[in-house]
């Protein structure tokens, strides 16, 4: 039976994607500098730092990186606050498997205060212990960490644990550290398919997730 979960953000718990789709290429306008590639997708991979240092070393912004993260949370801080909405069936999902006794928390790019205000507006808070951000672990996720800080913050079996992401590089992250993964269907992410033959797991609508609650019992 699982005992841990590991959800990230962004896609995956809420239907946020959107927040992220200009905010890269926007930003940078707003400090007079014109992008010269596809921005808007290097910053979907990106911690706030690694977007911050990106805008420094590449474009030469001169603004500190602390100064530059906080401008990235300005730009999209209305949305967490007030507009961005759970995905379908997630409410459910997470009272499914909160009653099945499964220890969650959250590991996401997004600033800890940006997802504590929409989690707790939206009645979902209360499922996670913890929240933990590639900003205060100090790495993305390109990289593990974060999920492994998460797994041992929850005490949970690494294989009684399972991450869901919504992004191939961050699936293939926990994936190659050894976890259990559940690729979850987001719209915006282009290797859909790629996720769904990597992961352990396949959600494409969490209101219709009888078919992984029944497959993770038997884990």
């Amino acid at each position: 039976m699982m005992k841990g979960a590991i959800f990230d953000l962004d896609g995956t718990l809420l239907d946020s994607m959107f927040v992220w789709d200009t905010v890269g290429e926007t930003y940078l306008r707003s400090l007079g500098y014109e992008p010269q590639e596809d921005i808007n997708e290097k910053f979907r991979s990106f911690s706030l730092r690694q977007a911050a240092g990106y805008y420094r070393s590449v474009y030469g912004v001169t603004l500190t990186e602390e100064e530059i993260m906080s401008g990235i949370n300005q730009a999209v801080e209305k949305q967490y606050l007030y507009e961005v909405e759970a995905k379908t069936g997630i409410p459910e999902f997470l009272k499914k498997l909160s009653d099945a006794g499964v220890k969650m928390c959250v590991a996401t790019a997004t600033d800890h205060y940006l997802v504590e205000a929409a989690l707790k507006r939206l009645g979902l808070d209360g499922y996670f212990s913890e929240i933990f951000t590639c900003t205060e672990i100090g790495a993305g996720k390109q990289e593990p960490l974060i999920y492994r800080e998460a797994l041992r913050h929850l005490g949970t079996d690494k294989d009684k644990t399972v991450v869901f992401e919504d992004a191939l590089y961050a699936l293939q992250t926990a994936k190659n550290d050894g976890f259990l993964t559940a690729a979850v269907y987001d719209c915006r992410e282009k290797y859909g398919e790629k996720m769904r033959e990597l992961a352990d797991f396949y959600i494409e609508d969490f209101s219709d997730s009888d078919h992984f609650l029944k497959s993770a019992s038997a884990i």
